[in-house]
């Protein structure tokens, strides 16, 4: 399979240093991030998340597209999102109304601004993705949530359903683009310029998606059954290695971006 066809959420292997990176690093600095990105509010903001995403691009050894992966195939979505900002966020500057419509330029700003953090926070997810192996994904969300467990929440549990959530992503939208060619080949009109028809296509999408979803789960299940998986106490688990100097220099980076967009920009 070649690059500009891998499935989103796929790990690439690598020897960049964000790939070895401590995967707890790897999710601290992205929750950060994504803080940043939130709290970013002017163009020197927008231009410091661009900075650093392009820094993390480079830095991971992935190619643009990869990175972009996602975005490209959601287009759709940042589409209407601008769109309903732009119609509803700001009804009383609106340059005209009509019925419950008020675009405003004010809304037209929100849309875009909405919409690259969006492409921002995709971004980071689709390098972290592709640079953390699922095992290590495993380890990282378990150590995360450990303290929950002194109220006795299954922390173990937790993790393994979350990152088998992860990693399922990209095997779901493999499958969804097999299903949606097999559609295409029975006549199915996705690329139909009326929206009403493309609707009417992707309702024969859903029902096969969540029955190969529900498929996948079962057959994991099962494997993991006879593999002797057993959840709870007497698992051995691989201890994390201390923290080297790339990590609390990750850290350090990013709290400090994370600062600026707070107090500075």
């Amino acid at each position: 399979m070649s690059v500009s066809h891998l499935p989103i959420g796929l790990f690439l292997p690598g020897d960049s240093i964000i790939h070895h990176l401590d995967s707890r690093v790897k999710f601290l600095t992205f929750f950060i991030s994504i803080l940043s990105v939130i709290c970013s509010k002017s163009l020197p903001g927008y231009g410091v998340m661009i900075g650093f995403s392009a820094f993390i691009i480079v830095l991971s050894g992935i190619s643009l597209h990869t990175a972009l992966n996602s975005v490209s195939r959601l287009y759709w979505f940042f589409i209407f999102i601008f769109l309903m900002n732009t119609c509803f966020f700001s009804p009383e500057n609106a340059w005209f109304s009509v019925w419950v419509f008020n675009p405003s330029l004010d809304g037209m700003m929100q849309g875009f601004s909405v919409g690259f953090r969006m492409l921002i926070v995709l971004v980071i997810s689709n390098v972290l993705t592709s640079t953390t192996a699922p095992l290590e994904v495993t380890k990282a969300l378990e150590s995360l949530i450990s303290p929950l467990g002194f109220i006795n929440i299954p922390t173990d549990q937790i993790a393994m359903i979350l990152s088998v959530a992860i990693q399922f992503i990209p095997t779901l939208f493999e499958e969804t683009d097999m299903i949606r060619k097999a559609q295409m080949a029975r006549g199915a009109r996705f690329d139909s310029p009326k929206l009403t028809e493309k609707a009417v296509a992707m309702l024969p999408l859903v029902v096969p998606i969540f029955l190969a979803a529900f498929k996948r789960a079962e057959d994991l299940s099962l494997a993991m059954e006879a593999r002797g998986y057993r959840t709870g106490q007497g698992r051995t688990k691989k201890e994390h290695r201390p923290l080297r100097f790339p990590d609390y220099g990750a850290l350090t980076v990013v709290s400090l971006i994370c600062i600026l967009q707070i107090y500075v920009f």
